[in-house]
């Protein structure tokens, strides 16, 4: 009894106390704490890798020597007329260096007709394992930069993405391009053999180079690769990036006469020029059409040249 009691007791007191029983919250599921990202393995170049980049340093500073890779743009010493001007545009933007499916080891200038981009370009850049991450994060700040630039001369948008690129832009060292043949069928699914045979035997006089694939039956780009050896010192990889970016928005040729400019074989101009932008400015101006052929855009170009000098346009 007394044992039932105390138990009555006790409910009866702690029933005089009642007081609602408080509302806990749900409990929310765990929070995943994100994994910080993981930096890209760079793997060791090989000793050939090694060999190549101590030849081009040589080569940089053997040209830096005789007063050649300026990047001053040009000036008092390399004046130009408008007829000069005109004449280059055609000559450069007229014709190819190579002819297609070339082997890009013997220079084969052929006719063409206009080409250019009709459509925003989304230019990606990617790095080869061996790739220093220092030398990454610098060129792409160079590639951003200049995209820009060319984007303000040429007035087509470009847009540094990943998403759906259509201008590849490649820094791969030579152990890095030698296995990358079936990454650029994945790019350019219709590339020929003899473009992928040669892009991975690349002579080490081969500094650089750009491809460009073109709407069937159009002149007007759908996608452009260019590659850019990570060997070079950091002047010649600047030039890489000026040359080969310019030429894949359509200027495709060189020319022995143009002065000042990086379109010249000659090596004097490392960055692009005061000329070199007025050309692009040329082959984006809406009287020339994509597609023109040179008998049809060369007197246009001779207006427009001499319109943009009497303005003095740069």
């Amino acid at each position: 009894m007394r044992r039932i009691l105390m138990l009555v007791l006790a409910t009866g007191l702690t029933g005089c106390n009642l007081v609602a029983p408080p509302v806990l919250p749900p409990e929310l599921p765990p929070v995943a704490t994100p994994e910080p990202p993981q930096e890209p393995v760079v793997s060791p170049p090989s000793r050939a890798s090694q060999d190549l980049a101590i030849y081009y340093r040589r080569l940089q500073n053997d040209l830096l020597t005789q007063g050649l890779l300026r990047g001053d743009g040009g000036g008092p010493d390399t004046p130009f007329t408008d007829t000069q001007l005109a004449r280059n545009f055609v000559r450069i933007a007229l014709f190819n260096e190579y002819s297609d499916d070339s082997d890009f080891q013997r220079p084969q200038a052929t006719i063409s007709k206009l080409r250019r981009w009709t459509g925003p370009i989304r230019m990606s850049v990617e790095f080869g394992d061996t790739v220093p991450l220092a030398q990454r994060d610098a060129d792409l700040a160079s590639v951003s930069a200049y995209a820009a630039r060319l984007s303000r001369a040429t007035g087509v948008p470009i847009e540094i993405t990943d998403r759906d690129p259509n201008f590849h832009v490649l820094f791969l060292g030579e152990d890095d391009r030698r296995a990358y043949g079936d990454r650029l069928r994945e790019i350019v699914p219709n590339i020929s053999n003899a473009t992928v045979r040669s892009f991975v035997n690349l002579p080490r006089d081969q500094l650089c180079f750009v491809i460009g694939t073109f709407v069937p039956g159009q002149s007007s780009y759908s996608k452009a690769v260019a590659m850019i050896r990570a060997e070079h010192p950091n002047l010649m990889r600047s030039a890489c990036i000026h040359e080969e970016l310019a030429q894949g928005m359509g200027l495709a040729n060189d020319s022995p006469n143009a002065r000042p400019s990086i379109f010249n074989d000659d090596e004097e101009f490392a960055l692009l020029t005061n000329h070199d932008t007025l050309l692009l400015r040329m082959l984006y101006d809406p009287r020339l059409q994509t597609g023109m052929e040179p008998a049809v855009a060369a007197p246009i170009a001779r207006v427009i040249a001499r319109e943009y000098l009497a303005a003095g346009a740069s």
